[in-house]
Formats: structure tokens, C-alpha cells, sequence
């Protein structure tokens, strides 16, 4: 029965986009001032020049909006031995405003036919007009030229018939292998369309604006399937043993959500709870790794329907595990698409960190079937409303559907980590104007991903998880099929919190029904869109700064910005014109209540109730700020810590560890402040604490490394394993424990064993050589697999086996983890073969490249190794990655972000120069020579204090 009422609301959503013409409500509107036909006719010389010598009629990046796509019957059949496909499709569009000509995107494609035919020949089955075709590949735009105008208000069907090479790549249509364990090399083709490549498998509206039906037909051999977004509704033999599978019809969509597979693929199913049939695909060999993902992701589903109070609105979902594929996953609406390491499970190699990440990238992309497919962002501006709401509601769902995993502590790393990006001058607003592909494509960032995600977690703090709920409920069913921006969401959110809405604690929670978007907070006026437009438009994060006096705490709000101080130039004029809506909580060391203030203004006083000996602002860390506590506000925090730290919430010692330090690269606190703040940690049992603390002191011993500062590297390691020893020995090696235990084992045991720790290096090398004994088949626990496969790899006949496991291994995460083993080795020629299999693409594939790269670079014996690959093999890696892509964008920062010396700096900037002189540039080009700017300022102004601190604590 659910099934039923399924097919019956999924057809009605067809039935609407072909009904009677209202079409233009789908809030495609004119952008800008667009040139007319009649603007071509009279000035053709302002145009730009198609490929064959004539002027294009049309100079702008963004389609324009005079004719609309309604539905696309596309059929498609790829040739997995010649590797290239040929296809046709019609293009039903709706024209606006009458024009002579129709604008598509297309790259790389050959067009060898296109027709026109109106209304009266679709009807009566007369041949349509032939169109020329004009392609200005700048744009990868091509003209359809009418040889009659179209009128306004008619529909037309556009045939266009085409082919191209499978891509070589990771985008549009493009070819992936992978090998059996017979040793036998088979190929699939596969499509990965976001942002711009839909364009690169068809002609089309490449805009998520212009969004339509589509029919997907697909032409095979006997011996694969094809998959798409919608189920099968048949299947034709043809002559030759080729089979023909017709899709159902997809209800509206954007052209990158498109998908289509053509693969011999196994699979595992069930069924949701609403009735959804859940797949999940991967190459026969690894079919036994698929059953975590169907288990997580039923239960995710299940949860997301009953959350957004909305069916997933189509009959299935294919979830499947690519062999090559430059992403964690892609969305397609209907057929997800993974990396084998962000799907596939493995009990006898996957760790505690590999079960979390699958079913958080299982949460995120099931989140977008809601957040970016049924409501889409207008323009890639703000992809934020797309991949910051995904993030966001990982932590929702996965904290909802698997609390063991314990998801909700590591989200702080989430924040943590953009943190480190967005203290930067480099950085950009999550809501940034993009309109080159390049420009596009570097928008999915850490900006858009994880400060959307802290943003919108600190907003629902705000407004309590209730009216945050119902906030998105509204956002969605009002936009659902539909595009919005940023204001929508204010607005929506505003809808379920409104005057009169909040108790005395600060917290919405009523059900007014009234139309005003201002909210009442603890006696104030305050807006959501006011308030987050202050976090959306602008870039960087604030910086609170708190001074107690008694039962006075002032107030002061700054850009945080590492490594300008107050007392250089630039300070100031980086500070002008930035101010922050900031929802502050704080609680004392008088009472558990959890205390609320907007700060809207530069400065502010609260008055304390009552006597107090420290004030903790930014409760659990949930605010996108960071606080510094002048006077003796630090010292009193402190001395809390060393008496009784349990005083102050677990997420708060964490908070507080990560704020310290942050402070101390803006000039704020002194690095002895901040590692004396450590100190208490050889009484703390929190795994986040004490992950924290340690991640800050190992990243000063691998800089000092890095840097071959001898002494300081000693000294800092002798500190680490005599104050973290206890801990340390304490380890079992098992994979026993809750999930942050596990991850604090193999956090501790790597370490020790990579500071050469007698007991660690010896348990490892034992278990390393029984598995050598035993050909690679004991099962050593996961959660130490790394740390053993490290030791082992430092030597030659340990570091070859291991090479040889790589081959053979069909898991991906024990793959990944010889990986990194392998980057270990303090042999160069070791190192430079992992490159040059990389670059081969077979034993190492190339979607693995970057990564490789990034952790070749982080070995002190390996960094000049990789950046002076990079350097010598630019041209090489662009034929592999495109300029802007993530890979490119890893392999530039990975090798160059730890740099901190004034001669690396230059060389970097040098390099970065030519390569803006040959016409590439990218925005990572200025983050990597800001982050090591950075990097020799925090060395200059700390090394002294770091050497002597350590002096005295050893």
C-alpha cells in the first residue's frame, strides 16, 4: 500500500510540470541586463566569435532565460570496449519571449544533428527544420540558430543527436575500471555531474535554476546493467544481443542530479519502512562489504522522513561504490554515487574512524535527497544551503540513528577545523558571488561545508532544536521542486520563531501563527536574517573579548585574524566595517544555569548576579567564536583546570584548549599560557580533551621536525611520552572500548610509536612479523592496523609485503591504511615509486594521487620530494585533475602548508606567479602563501618561548 500511495504522489508531481502553462512561477527571472535578438541583429561586432569564424550570439556566462527546458528524453549507449558513447535526445522547452536562437551548454561533445520541431509537427509528424549550430567553447555554449523566430508562450522540441570518448577523468561521462581478484581489468561507465558537467554528457540548461523532467533511455550489452535514477520500467532486446533499459520519468530536477551507470555491478537490498527499495551496489568482488551501508542506510532514511515530515519522494535508492571517483559521494537524486571507501565496510579492516566515516557520508548525502534536490540553491553562491545543511544534519541524524558512535563530540572538530581557514584574510563569505566554473568549483570548501554546518548548529541553538525543526519543515515543503536563497531560509526560520516565542531562559517555543520575522530574545528585537546575514556576507569569525570587574563583565567584539597583531599596520584597517549578530552563552563558577546575551554592537556590559570566580563564555563550544579572557581571566580558568576541572563541562575544557592556542597565533595569550593550560591534562579521563591537547603539541613536534630544529624536537618528544606515558601504557591492542576510547587508542599508539616508544615499537614489529608469517591473513585489530602496518613499513622486506598487500587487498580501508604505512618510509627512492605509481594509475589509482602526495609531504623526508614533483609536473597533473578541482586544489596545499621559511615562501610565491602568467589561478594559491606567512610569523614569536617552557617541564 505504501508503494501505491507513492507511484501515486510521484506521478502527480510529473503531471504538474506537464500541465497547463504557468511555467514561468519557477522563479526564472532576468538577472541582468541581457542582450536581444535585436541587439545581435544590429551590432553582431559586440559579440563574441564562434569556432567557425561567425559572431556568437550570445556574450554572457549565464544562460539566458527566454527559452526554458521542460523535459529532456535522453537515450544514451555507451561503448565499454571503444570506450565512447553516441546519444540523442529532444529537448521540450517553453519559450518566455521570442528569440532567434536557443543557448545550451556543451563541452567536449560532437553534434551531428539538430532539428527544431514546433507543436503542430510533433502533432501531425512532419519533419522539423534543420538548425546551425554554433559553439564558442570559452563559454562551453553552443547557439541553436532558428531560421524563424520563436514565438513567445509555445512549445518547441529540440532533437539534437551527438557522441564523445568517454572522459578520461573523474566528471561527466567518463570511464572507470577496476580489477577481480582473477586479475582480470573490467570497465564501467559512470556519470558525476555537479557543478558544470551534465554538460559534458549531453547538451543542455547547465544552470540549477533551470530544472526539468527527464527520460532516461539506456542501450547495453547482456552482460551489464544500467542504472539511473528512476526504477526500470522495461527492457527491449535488439539485434546484435544489445538490451535497451527505459527509465521512469524523474520528477523536477536540476541537470547535475542526473545520473546513469552502465556497470556488472552485485547488489544487496531492502526496503524502508515507507516502502523505499534500497540498493546498495559494488563490484562483485567486494559485495560482502555492502551490508553496514544498507543496514545505515535504511535506519537514515527512516529517521529523514520522519524529521523533515516529508516522503522521499521516488519509488527507490541506488547507493553504489565506484572504483574511480574524485569525491567521498555525489547525490544524484535516486542513484548515489560513493568513493568504495565512503560506502563499503569491512569488519576485518575497518576501524571505529572508518565506521564513522561511512555513515556520515551515507547521512550527508541522504540529507541532500531534502537539502539541494528537492529545494535547490537558485545559484552556486550559495551551495552552502546544499553542503552546509548535509554537514549539519550528520550530526542530527547520526547522533539520532547510531548515539553509540558518539558523533555529536567530534562535530567540534568540524568547527575546529574551518576555524583554522576562515582566521585567514584568504577567506571568503559562505554566500560568495561565483560565475566561472573555476570560480564554481572552488566553492566546495571548508567554508561552505563546515562553517555552514557551525553557523546553522549555533542557530538552532539559539532558537532551541524545536523551532529550528520546524523551521526547515517549512523551508522545505514551501520550496519543495523549487529553488531558494538565502533570505528564504531566514525567512522560514523566522516563521517558526516569533515576538512572544521565548521563555526566560532565551528559547523559542511557542506556536505563533503572526507574520513578523522579528524574534524576542531575553527582552531584545532580534532578526534571523539581520543576525545571519552578519555570518553569510561577511567573511572570518569574531573574536569575543571579555574583561570581568567584579560584577561587571565588559564586552568587546574584534575580527579574529591569526597572525596580525594589534600593534601592526594592517590591523586596523582588516578590522574596519566587520560586526557580528553573536549569540553568546556563558556560565560561572556560582551556578549551572546557562546564561544568554546577543552581542550586536562593538561593545557591550552584562552585569553578574552574583559573585563569581571565573565566567565561561561559549558553553560546549556550540558558538562560531572564539573568546579570550583578559586580566586574570585566563589565570582563574586555570587554576579551575589544576583544582578540580570537572567543574567545567567536557566540551569546555576542550574549548577552551583549542581557543588558547588559537590566541596565542594572533598574539593574544603567550605559548607558556597556553601549555600551562595543558598541564592538568595528566588528570583528565575526557578522550576529547586529551585529543585535543595532544593534537596541539604533536603539531609543534612535526613543525620542529619539519624544520630539522634538533633540539626542540627532542626535548618535545621526551615531554610527550614521559606526560602522556601513563595513557600511553595504559593501551590495550584490541579494538575493544566505546568509539572515542578506540579513537583515542589509535590516536595514542600511532604517536608513540612514531616517537620510537620501546614497548609500542616492539608490540607492533611482533604483530607485524605474525602477519607477515601468516601471508597477510591474521586479522590484527582494526583500530591499531595503521599503526602496525607503520612500523612494519620502515623496512625493506616489510615495506615490499606491504606493497604486495596493497595489490592483492580488495578493502579500501585496509588500502588506505597501507597507504600511509607505505608514506612512512625515510627512503626517498621508496617514496618517489609510490609517486610514480600514482601517476601510472594501476597498482595506485589515480584518485588516490592527491592524498598520496599530501602524505608523502607531511614525512620530513618527504616533503621536498613531493613539492618538487609538483613543480616539475604541473602539466602532468592538469591532464589528470581539472585546475580547480579538489584533487588539485590537496595536491597544491598539502605540499606546501606546512612550509615556514622565508625561502620556501618565495619559491612557493614564485612558482604560483608562472603559473598565473600561463593564465591558472586559483583562490588556494593566496590561503597557501598567507598559511606560510603565517607559519614563520608563529615560529619567530614562539620558538624562544617554546624551547625554554620545555626546558624547565623536562
Amino acid at each position: 500500500m505504501a508503494n501505491a500511495c507513492r507511484k501515486q504522489i510521484f506521478n502527480s508531481f510529473i503531471g504538474f510540470c506537464f500541465s497547463a502553462i504557468i511555467l514561468p512561477q519557477i522563479g526564472i527571472c532576468s538577472r541582468f541586463s541581457m542582450p536581444s535578438s535585436d541587439q545581435f541583429d544590429k551590432d553582431p561586432t559586440a559579440f563574441p566569435i564562434a569556432t567557425n569564424g561567425e559572431p556568437f550570439p550570445w556574450r554572457e556566462l549565464r544562460l539566458p532565460s527566454m527559452v526554458i527546458p521542460l523535459h529532456y528524453d535522453l537515450f544514451v549507449h555507451p561503448n565499454l570496449t571503444s570506450l565512447d558513447f553516441v546519444a540523442s535526445e529532444t529537448i521540450e522547452v517553453f519559450v518566455r519571449d521570442a528569440a532567434q536562437f536557443i543557448i545550451l551548454h556543451s563541452k567536449d561533445l560532437e553534434i551531428t544533428n539538430v532539428t527544431l520541431h514546433s507543436e503542430e509537427d510533433v502533432r501531425y509528424g512532419t519533419p522539423g527544420k534543420k538548425l546551425n549550430v554554433l559553439s564558442y567553447p570559452a563559454h562551453e555554449q553552443i547557439a541553436l540558430l532558428v531560421p524563424e523566430t520563436l514565438r513567445a508562450d509555445l512549445r518547441y522540441h529540440v532533437a539534437i543527436d551527438f557522441r564523445a570518448k568517454l572522459a578520461d577523468g573523474f566528471e561527466g561521462f567518463y570511464k572507470s575500471t577496476y580489477r577481480t581478484l582473477a586479475g582480470e581489468t573490467r570497465t564501467i561507465a559512470v556519470t558525476d555531474f555537479e557543478p558544470t558537467e551534465a554538460r559534458m554528457a549531453f547538451p543542455c540548461f547547465d544552470e540549477p535554476l533551470f530544472k526539468a523532467n527527464f527520460s532516461i533511455t539506456i542501450r547495453r550489452e547482456s552482460k551489464h546493467i544500467a542504472l539511473s535514477n528512476m526504477p526500470k520500467v522495461k527492457t527491449i532486446e535488439l539485434e546484435g544481443g544489445l538490451l535497451e533499459d527505459h527509465f521512469e520519468t524523474t520528477v523536477t530536477m536540476s541537470t547535475y542530479l542526473v545520473a546513469y551507470i552502465v556497470c556488472d555491478f552485485k547488489s544487496v537490498s531492502g526496503t524502508s519502512s515507507s516502502g523505499v527499495k534500497v540498493s546498495i551496489y559494488a563490484s562483485p568482488d567486494k559485495w560482502s562489504q555492502t551490508h553496514y551501508a544498507l543496514e545505515a542506510s535504511l535506519k537514515l532514511l527512516d529517521f529523514y522522513e520522519n524529521y523533515f515530515d516529508i516522503n522521499y519522494p521516488l519509488p527507490k535508492l541506488d547507493l553504489i561504490a565506484i572504483p574511480d571517483f574524485a569525491s567521498g559521494a555525489m547525490e544524484n537524486w535516486g542513484l548515489i554515487t560513493y568513493r568504495e571507501t565512503s560506502l563499503l565496510f569491512d569488519p576485518k579492516t575497518s576501524s571505529a574512524s572508518d565506521k564513522m566515516w561511512v555513515t556520515r557520508v551515507i547521512a550527508h548525502e541522504l540529507a541532500h535527497q531534502w537539502f539541494g534536490n528537492l529545494v535547490t540553491m537558485e545559484w552556486w553562491n550559495d551551495i552552502w544551503l546544499n553542503e552546509g545543511f548535509a554537514t549539519y544534519m550528520e550530526l542530527v541524524s547520526v547522533n539520532a540513528t547510531y548515539p553509540e558512535l558518539q558523533f555529536d563530540n567530534h562535530f567540534l572538530d568540524v568547527c575546529f577545523q574551518v576555524i583554522k581557514r576562515d582566521s585567514l584574510n584568504s577567506s571568503h563569505p559562505i554566500s560568495n558571488q561565483a560565475e566561472t566554473p573555476t570560480q564554481i568549483q572552488e566553492m566546495f570548501d571548508d567554508v561552505s561545508y563546515k562553517k555552514g554546518a557551525c553557523i546553522l548548529n549555533m542557530l538552532k541553538g539559539f532558537l532551541s532544536e524545536e523551532k529550528f525543526q520546524e523551521g526547515i519543515i517549512h523551508y522545505l515543503k514551501k520550496f519543495s521542486f523549487r529553488n531558494a536563497k538565502n533570505d528564504d531560509l531566514w525567512s522560514s526560520l523566522s516563521k517558526s520563531c516569533l515576538e512572544g516565542d521565548f521563555t526566560s531562559s532565551g528559547f523559542c517555543y511557542s506556536d505563533s501563527k503572526t507574520t513578523s520575522s522579528t524574534l524576542t530574545f531575553l527582552g531584545e528585537n532580534v532578526q534571523v536574517k539581520e543576525m545571519m546575514t552578519t555570518w553569510t556576507l561577511q567573511k572570518g569569525i569574531p573574536l569575543v573579548l571579555v574583561n570581568q570587574e567584579g560584577g561587571l563583565l565588559r564586552l568587546r567584539q574584534e575580527r579574529f585574524l591569526k597572525g596580525v597583531f594589534k600593534e601592526d599596520p594592517e590591523w586596523r584597517p582588516l578590522q574596519e566595517r566587520y560586526l557580528w549578530h553573536i549569540p553568546l552563552t556563558y556560565s560561572t563558577s556560582s551556578s549551572n544555569v546557562i546564561h544568554r546575551h546577543v552581542l550586536k554592537s562593538k561593545t557591550d556590559t552584562l552585569y553578574l548576579p552574583e559573585k563569581t570566580s571565573w565566567v565561561k563564555f561559549n558553553v560546549d563550544a556550540n558558538g562560531y567564536y572564539i573568546v579570550h579572557y583578559e586580566g586574570h581571566g585566563w589565570d582563574q580558568l586555570i587554576t579551575q583546570l589544576n583544582q578540580n576541572h570537572t567543574l567545567l563541562r567536557p566540551k569546555d575544557r576542550v574549548g577552551l584548549i583549542h581557543d588558547a592556542f588559537q590566541l596565542v597565533s594572533a598574539g593574544r595569550l603567550t605559548l607558556d599560557k597556553a601549555l600551562d593550560l595543558t598541564h592538568y591534562l595528566q588528570r583528565e579521563t575526557n578522550v576529547l580533551a586529551l585529543l585535543k591537547g595532544l593534537e596541539y603539541l604533536e603539531l609543534f613536534y612535526h613543525m620542529m621536525d619539519r624544520r630539522n630544529i634538533s633540539d626542540v624536537t627532542e626535548s618535545l618528544k621526551r615531554y610527550l611520552l614521559r606526560y602522556f606515558k601513563p595513557v600511553i601504557d595504559g593501551q590495550s591492542w584490541s579494538d575493544e572500548g566505546s568509539v572515542c576510547d578506540r579513537m583515542l587508542r589509535a590516536a595514542l599508539l600511532r604517536l608513540a610509536c612514531h616517537l620510537n616508544h620501546a614497548p609500542c615499537v616492539r608490540k607492533a614489529a611482533e604483530l607485524f612479523s605474525q602477519w607477515m608469517e601468516s601471508s597477510g591473513k591474521l586479522n590484527i585489530p582494526t583500530d591499531v592496523l595503521k599503526t602496525v602496518y607503520s612500523v612494519g613499513a620502515q623496512t625493506t622486506a616489510g615495506w615490499n609485503s606491504l606493497l604486495k598487500q596493497y595489490e592483492l587487498s580488495v578493502s579500501g580501508a585496509e588500502k588506505n591504511k597501507i597507504l600511509y604505512a607505505l608514506s612512512t618510509n625515510k627512503h626517498q627512492e621508496n617514496l618517489m615509486k609510490l609517486i610514480e605509481l600514482g601517476m601510472e594509475g594501476k597498482v595506485i589509482k589515480t584518485q588516490d594521487l592527491a592524498s598520496l602526495l599530501h602524505a608523502i609531504a607531511r614525512n620530513p623526508k618527504g616533503q621536498q620530494l613531493a613539492w618538487n614533483f609538483v613543480k616539475e609536473n604541473w602539466i602532468h597533473l592538469l591532464k589528470k585533475f581539472d585546475l580547480a578541482s579538489f584533487d588539485m586544489r590537496m595536491i597544491i596545499a598539502g605540499t606546501t602548508s606546512h612550509f615556514s621559511s622565508k625561502d620556501e615562501l618565495q619559491e612557493v610565491k614564485l612558482f604560483f606567479e608562472s603559473l598565473k602568467a600561463q593564465g591558472s589561478h586559483l583562490d588556494i594559491f593566496q590561503v597557501v602563501l598567507e598559511t606560510i606567512s603565517k607559519n614563520i610569523i608563529w615560529l619567530e614569536k614562539n620558538l624562544p618561548t617554546l624551547r625554554t617552557w620545555l626546558l624547565v617541564k623536562i
